[in-house]
């Protein structure tokens, strides 16, 4: 029998939100439960930011650069294959439940085709049971059906608040039951949908991708008085916005912007990360129940899982809201992965998006294709470790069609940057911007820029990342030669 394969993805889940990360506030005691089952990756990071260029990475195995998906709605080029492709064509029908933030390729497709007005679109390869994202028609026809009155906005169904439970100590919640909530939905979607293909020798290919702990930060009750506000953990930033700005021209623009004023009003800085950590605890309690009723169907034995996000949030570190820029709130996140005839444990090189395509194949026994960028990470779930691996990991950021692209004066092109990120420094190089260099060991909390008076650094560090570029090009047909003599070789 095929092993079961459930990918779950939460959206905007920071790296260090967990109780297993040692955070001092959250608590996800079934997160954590399974992190002692599974190998837990502690220095893991999405390879691009925001949504669309994240799950690009994520699922083609390619890096930004070469994908090229740069930001939401710019599209995927359809001669990169996928997981899902790959698995398909290995006898398995993956679903999804949720969305995957495909814009479609549209060359060829005619103008009036209803993907080419929506930037969340469907990965190839995977065959949508619950497609579910910024539009939510299954779940709002649910609710509709055990009486909940909705505004006519798909979006403003996940902002409806609670008036009634409006409190002066604790966030207003959401005006949805636990039991009704978006998460609630698909999970129990995935239940009824693992229930009816249960002990079929092709295994079920799932794919949960979850909005929450998305804005806008409601949770439903209880979850929104879960974390009292004088608990939470003050931002990690410098003393003003202004102050912050002058670090460097893009962060600059960026918090000129107007998108992080809630900052100016500590008390509703509060309620917005009370409401994020309440929806990181309302996942967690859903998949102790996902992972109850695979134990008890008897299918936990036989299931590859993975369990990661799309991006993080900067959550007030910075003085920012959502993830942008090259801060290691927007980038790292977490990873646990969980395979038949594996081992448990934790792993603290660095890993990346990149690297989650290749391993699902390689611990199937199946052939990974050569697009893929990343590396297997099987040995180490296997015992072993991590051969001849990265000592840092490197992540990208596309502002093209932003506001800072024209504030700033930049060519399309131009408004990017790219990061080397390793144990003690951190290197942020934009196209046409100055360069940022981080001390992390002294500065964990990136607040100094001393590029300018470490030159060699930078130019060492410079070096560093223009080699990972040159080596990390395209190479999907560059190990083959063909030749009068031999006719086409494949020369690795």
């Amino acid at each position: 029998m095929k092993p079961n394969i459930l990918l779950i993805t939460a959206d905007q889940w920071r790296g260090d939100c967990l109780s297993s990360m040692n955070h001092p506030v959250i608590r996800t005691p079934h997160l954590d439960a399974l992190a002692r089952e599974s190998m837990q990756f502690r220095r893991h990071y999405t390879n691009a930011v925001p949504c669309g260029p994240s799950r690009a990475s994520l699922h083609t195995g390619l890096y930004l650069h070469n994908h090229r998906s740069g930001t939401n709605g710019t599209p995927l080029d359809r001669r990169f294959t996928n997981w899902a492709l790959e698995l398909r064509q290995h006898g398995y029908d993956p679903v999804l439940f949720g969305y995957t933030h495909t814009a479609m390729d549209p060359r060829g497709v005619p103008e009036d085709d209803p993907g080419l007005k929506n930037d969340e679109g469907i990965l190839p390869g995977i065959r949508p049971v619950i497609d579910m994202g910024t539009l939510c028609p299954d779940w709002r026809e649910d609710l509709i059906a055990k009486g909940y009155q909705l505004p006519d906005s798909h979006p403003l169904t996940y902002s409806l608040r609670d008036p009634g439970q409006a409190s002066a100590d604790e966030p207003t919640p959401l005006a949805i039951a636990r039991e009704d909530s978006d998460t609630a939905f698909l999970v129990n979607r995935v239940m009824d949908f693992m229930g009816e293909h249960r002990n079929t020798e092709a295994g079920w290919c799932i794919h949960l991708s979850l909005r929450a702990p998305h804005p806008p930060w409601i949770a439903p009750a209880p979850y929104h008085r879960q974390y009292p506000l004088d608990q939470l953990p003050m931002p990690v930033r410098q003393a003003s916005p202004q102050s912050e700005a002058g670090l460097h021209p893009w962060l600059a623009e960026h918090l000129a912007s107007g998108r992080n004023q809630s900052h100016e009003d500590p008390d509703r800085h509060r309620r917005l990360q009370a409401g994020y950590y309440g929806l990181m605890s309302e996942v967690d309690d859903n998949m102790g129940r996902l992972i109850n009723v695979l134990k008890s169907r008897g299918d936990w034995d036989n299931t590859l899982l993975v369990f990661t996000s799309d991006h993080g949030e900067q959550m007030g570190d910075h003085w920012m809201y959502g993830k942008a820029g090259f801060f290691d709130q927007s980038f790292h996140i977490p990873l646990l992965i969980r395979a038949p005839g594996t081992n448990p444990g934790t792993c603290d090189e660095f890993t990346e998006h990149v690297d989650i395509f290749p391993s699902l194949m390689d611990l199937l026994g199946l052939p990974v294709p050569r697009q893929c960028d990343g590396r297997s990470l099987a040995s180490q779930l296997r015992g072993g470790a991590l051969p001849d691996w990265r000592s840092a990991a490197h992540f990208e950021y596309d502002f093209r069609h932003s506001a800072a692209e024209n504030v700033l004066g930049l060519e399309m092109e131009h408004a990017c940057l790219n990061v080397i990120r390793d144990d003690q420094y951190k290197y942020v190089h934009f196209a046409d911007l100055p360069e940022l260099l981080f001390d992390l060991r002294n500065d964990p909390g990136e607040c100094r820029n001393i590029a300018p008076d470490n030159p060699a650094l930078v130019a060492e560090y410079a070096k560093k990342l223009l080699s990972w570029r040159m080596q990390t090009t395209d190479r999907t047909l560059t190990h083959l030669q063909i030749s009068r003599d031999r006719g086409l070789t494949d020369m690795r």
